[in-house]
Order: C-alpha cells, then structure tokens, then sequence
C-alpha cells in the first residue's frame, strides 16, 4: 500500500518551536518552576492515508501535582485520545495513572475501542514468512491488491494494573487483569473504495483474497479463530525499579518478570499462558543532559495454544501509546513493518542516546527539547507452526515461505521530542529498515519516549 502521511503535525510541531524560540528569551531560567494543581498537554493529530483517509483528532493529557512537594511526579495523571480516520479506523482512549489513589500502591486503568479497516498482518516467523512488495504496488506488472497484507480488526480493551512496593525496597509485585475482544473480518473493500475511481479502486476480496483470506484457506488460521474471539489475561509477577523519573530517565533500572495467562474457564477459546523478562537500563552521560538507554524483552508462549490475532501482543505492565503490538513498528522495531515479526516467543532489543540540548520557561511551564539517535532489533525464537498448510497446486511455495530464513531483524533511526513539565512527552521517530524484507522506513508521530 502507497501511503502518502501529511506532515502537518510536524509542521505545527516546528510552528510552535519558532514561536518559542521569540518568547524564550522572556521566561528562560535554569531553575525549575515547581507545579501544583491541574495542568494539561495536548497534542493535535493530523495524516492521511490513502486506503484509510484523513486521520483527525486530539490527545490531552491531564496532570495533578497536588501540593508540588513531589514534583516533577504526579498524584494523578488522566489521558484522552480520539482520532478518526475518514473511512473508518480509528483511537477512542482513555487511560488514568496513579500512586496516591491508593496510598503505596501504583493504579493503572486503560479503556480503549481501537477499529482498523487495515491491519498489517504479514505471516508468521519473519522472513520465514516472504514479504512481496509488488503485489500491493500498482505500479508493478505483479499488482495484486494494496490489501494484499492486511484485515479489518476492531479491538475493545479493558485493563486495569496494580503495582505495589516491598517496605524497604526497590522490589515490588505487579498484578492485573486484561479483556480483549478482537473481531475480525476480510477487509471492506466497498468502504475503502468510497471516493476512489478506476485503477485506484480495489479489487474485491472473492476475486483477490489477501494473506489473511489465503491463511484460513490453508488452515494456517484455524476455522474457529479467524473472526476473533474474547481473551481475558490474567497477570502477575515482580519488577525491580531504580528510576529517577518514569518518563525518561537518567538513571536507573527497570526490570519485570511477568506472566499472563488466559484461562479457558473464563470464557477464553483456548487456554495459554505466556512468560515476559523485560530490563530496561538508564545512563547518565552528561549531568541532566546526555544519556545512554537500553531495554532488552524475551517473551514466549510457557503452556498452550495462542490465537493468531493475539500473538503479535507484547506484554508490559506499562503502555506507553494505544497499542502494545509487533514486532514492528512505532514500540518495538521502529522502520520495520507494523507487525513484520510475529512467532510464538521473541527477542526484542533497543539503544538509545537522548540529549537534551535546549531548556526553556514559556507560559509559566518547563520545556526542553530533546533528540534521539536509535537502534533497534527482534527475532523470532519460537516459531508457530506452518509445516502442513493445505496448499492448492496451483500455489508456488516459494512465493509464500521461506523456511529456516529467519534471523535478527535491525532498524535504526532519530527522533525528536518536546517535552512539558518532565511528564507530556511530544515524540517524533524516524525509522529505516535495515532489510528490504521488513519494509523501508517509518515516521511516528505520538507521545512519550519508547521506554
């Protein structure tokens, strides 16, 4: 699919920064403004995509800092996002973050509708799985359709997390409950097609079916999975946290042990449980400047069967965006196709240099402003099982799989961030895919650092 996203967003991001820049001289300090009460960020969010339309909307963030004494953390933090896209997709969110809802303990809730009219789905076991660029080019002779790799996936989410401290310690338990519902479905090709005329227009489903059509073909997407189903997980475990500052740190660590399962006795299609290590490393370099990131997640299926539609879900006792999905993508495998790398259990590893070359005061606020420079990596390390697809023979294999070809998938890239009050974090990503099997890059435009 040929997609042509407007940089509006990153024009009103550089408007602001201009106009900034005439102000600052006013209000520059080195010192930092305490903030009490209420104060809010908001971000607006303009694209456009071909297949899917003009994205538009806003994400506010509202913070309360109560009395100031423990600032630049919060007592209280409420997210809302609703974009749309003009032919169907969207974000509908709401997520709250807490330590002093309940004394000693972290409060955590996320209420999400997240439908796509296009999501990415590109076969099982990275590059086992053949990624075929011409035939959703239609500028090539091998045209098939721009759906070729993609279905219609509507998401309801309801989580809600809890973590609490061990007195004394830097230790604590993490626990929570997770409810997903995926629907699933061919993509709507009448919906894509509104407003588009002769070449432009899509060829319907029955006479090109895409991957996902031609996985539940083969019996590579069982019969009773491929409209979805109710995953309700169950999590618990431990994490380790030295951090000085959640949303970018310049010390510390941050690790977790995790494991979530999905009992079949709560209404689950098939029982699995999965195990997540996630650690997360943080640097000082240059005093309140420079630092140097790193995490590195090992995740994989302990017990059971997993639905295809929830392997690409990356476990986490935080999220930092809407969509907690790869690998691949604006939080895993940045220039990597949303979704490229999916299997039964991963290796996810990403580098980070953050520098924050320019503070400021503006609006009785604190600003700084920020670049990154990235590397990232993922594999699969255990794989679904694709050896007995029912092929028809007409199918050339080779078109398809690649057996035994997987390896590291790396991305690298930069980024640039704006950043109020040391909490709301305006993110801008840029990301190359080092192999034209993953795709070639991607820009990401949202909040909040990566980890």
């Amino acid at each position: 699919m040929k997609k042509k996203p407007l940089f509006i967003l990153c024009l009103l991001l550089l408007g602001t920064i201009q106009s900034t820049m005439s102000q600052v001289l006013k209000e520059k300090s080195d010192s930092i403004k305490v903030k009490t009460g209420w104060n809010f960020g908001a971000l607006p969010t303009i694209t456009f995509d071909t297949d899917q339309g003009f994205q538009y909307g806003a994400a506010v963030n509202f913070y309360n800092y109560g009395d100031g004494s423990k600032f630049p953390k919060y007592n209280h933090s409420l997210y809302f996002e609703i974009s749309h896209f003009t032919k169907g997709s969207g974000i509908y969110r709401f997520y709250y973050d807490s330590e002093s809802l309940i004394p000693g303990m972290q409060v955590t809730t996320d209420l999400s509708y997240l439908p796509d009219q296009a999501y990415d789905f590109y076969g099982f076991n990275g590059f086992e799985s053949v990624l075929n660029k011409n035939w959703e080019n239609q500028n090539s002779p091998d045209y098939k359709t721009r759906m070729f790799y993609k279905y219609q996936q509507n998401l309801f989410r309801f989580k809600i997390d809890l973590q609490g401290k061990f007195p004394e310690s830097h230790f604590g338990w993490i626990a929570g409950v997770n409810l997903l519902n995926y629907n699933s479905s061919s993509v709507d090709i009448n919906k894509l097609n509104r407003g588009l005329s002769g070449a432009d227009k899509l060829p319907p489903v029955d006479l090109q079916p895409g991957l996902y059509e031609k996985y539940i073909q083969w019996g590579l997407i069982p019969a009773n999975e491929a409209k979805g189903g109710f995953i309700p997980e169950i999590k618990g475990g431990i994490v380790y946290d030295t951090r000085d500052n959640k949303p970018n740190p310049m010390k510390g660590i941050w690790t977790e042990a995790v494991i979530a399962t999905a009992p079949g006795f709560m209404g689950a299609k098939s029982g699995f449980t999965k195990l997540s290590l996630s650690h997360r490393q943080y640097f000082t370099l240059i005093k309140d400047n420079l630092s140097f990131v790193y995490r590195v997640n090992w995740q994989q299926t302990i017990n059971g069967h997993v639905p295809y539609y929830y392997e690409p879900q990356i476990i986490s006792s935080v999220m930092t965006g809407s969509s907690s999905t790869g690998l691949g993508g604006a939080k895993s495998l940045r220039g990597v196709r949303r979704n490229r790398v999916v299997g039964d259990g991963y290796i996810l590893g990403n580098m980070e240099l953050r520098y924050k070359f320019y503070k400021f005061r503006m609006i009785g606020q604190n600003f700084y402003m920020a670049v990154n420079t990235f590397a990232d990596f993922g594999q699969v390390v255990k794989k679904i099982d694709t050896s007995k697809p029912d092929l028809p023979s007409e199918v050339v294999v080779a078109d398809y799989f690649n057996k035994g070809a997987e390896k590291l998938h790396t991305s690298y890239g930069a980024g640039l961030r704006l950043v109020m009050n040391y909490n709301f974090v305006v993110a801008m990503d840029y990301g190359v895919a080092a192999n034209k099997q993953d795709g070639d890059s991607g820009i990401y435009i949202g909040l909040n650092y990566l980890f």
